[in-house]
């Protein structure tokens, strides 16, 4: 069984900042990630509120992190973890981390395995992230400056977000499903106070058309079945996140969800593991708050296995 002082299951901007603070703090540490390390990030096409750089990309700041991890030695594995064994149950010290074809151990484990948008169920759903279709109206409503975008969902998040766009866009074309927000009663009081924001209730997506970027999207009532189409280049979709919390075992508590509930220093409710980023039940997820979520957990773990040796 191969072992170190550090497991980091995930290889986002929580895990690449995980592994550099706990290898700067002498720890032998191993990353895991079963596809290129950035995660989300990568799906990010100009970045342009990361602290000092005026714009990046999703992958080029991927790589960048990466490559400084593995400078202070990191090392990284493309591996899937199948099963987590928590040291209470494995009856000795270290977390029992189970991949395809071996084990690996270790007295400390961060879990940083991050969330996914979830999509639309309509032709082009998926081919346009980053090219017009985005999670995150902070991150991208800069880029559609006095254009016309659509915002899809209608929980408090899509509302909040559709009135935070017209702080950028010309309009905000907010499309629900249904023929009532869900959002709470306050968030649609205010949103009566942004004329720049036209509500197409009872439509749904058919379509998510363009060429190399967005360039329209077809909605259909569906209620009469009549479909319409906006010219918008940008797109922003809220309707609901997950994480990747499935294979956690059940010594972790989750909250509604599958959210990792962890404390002040984000450890979780199973002693030694700590839990960065998207993952974790916070309020806000974003590039910068997974990197610092990262640096604490590492620090944390560091301080956790010193009071443990």
């Amino acid at each position: 069984m191969t072992q170190y002082d550090l497991l980091i299951i995930g290889a986002g901007p929580a895990g690449l900042t995980a592994a550099m603070y706990g290898r700067r703090a002498g720890l032998s540490v191993g990353i895991l990630e079963q596809a290129e390390p950035g995660g989300q990030m990568r799906l990010t096409g100009n970045i342009e509120n990361w602290p000092g750089l005026m714009v990046t990309t999703g992958d080029e700041l991927s790589e960048a992190m990466r490559t400084q991890a593995a400078s202070f030695g990191a090392e990284f594995m493309e591996l899937a973890v199948t099963g987590i064994v928590p040291a209470s149950r494995a009856g000795g010290t270290e977390h029992v981390v189970q991949v395809k074809d071996r084990e690996l151990a270790a007295p400390a484990l961060i879990i940083a395995t991050g969330a996914y948008h979830k999509s639309l169920d309509c032709a082009g759903a998926r081919d346009f992230d980053g090219r017009g279709v985005s999670y995150c109206a902070i991150c991208d409503g800069g880029f559609f400056r006095n254009q016309e975008v659509a915002v899809i969902g209608g929980g408090n998040t899509a509302l909040e977000q559709a009135m935070y766009l017209t702080n950028h866009a010309s309009k905000v074309h907010l499309v629900h499903r249904r023929d009532e927000f869900r959002a709470h009663q306050l968030v649609q009081d205010r949103l009566r106070h942004y004329p720049k924001i036209e509500s197409h209730m009872n439509h749904e997506v058919s379509a998510i058309e363009g060429t190399d970027e967005v360039e329209r999207i077809r909605l259909r009532h569906r209620g009469t079945g009549q479909e319409k189409t906006l010219s918008v280049p940008g797109i922003f979709l809220f309707v609901g996140s997950a994480p990747f919390s499935d294979f956690l075992p059940e010594e972790i508590k989750k909250s509604e969800g599958g959210w990792v509930i962890t404390d002040r220093s984000l450890q979780t409710s199973a002693p030694g593991i700590f839990a960065a980023g998207d993952v974790r039940d916070t309020d806000l997820r974003q590039i910068i708050t997974a990197a610092g979520d990262g640096a604490l957990a590492a620090m944390n773990a560091y301080s956790y296995l010193e009071k443990n040796k």
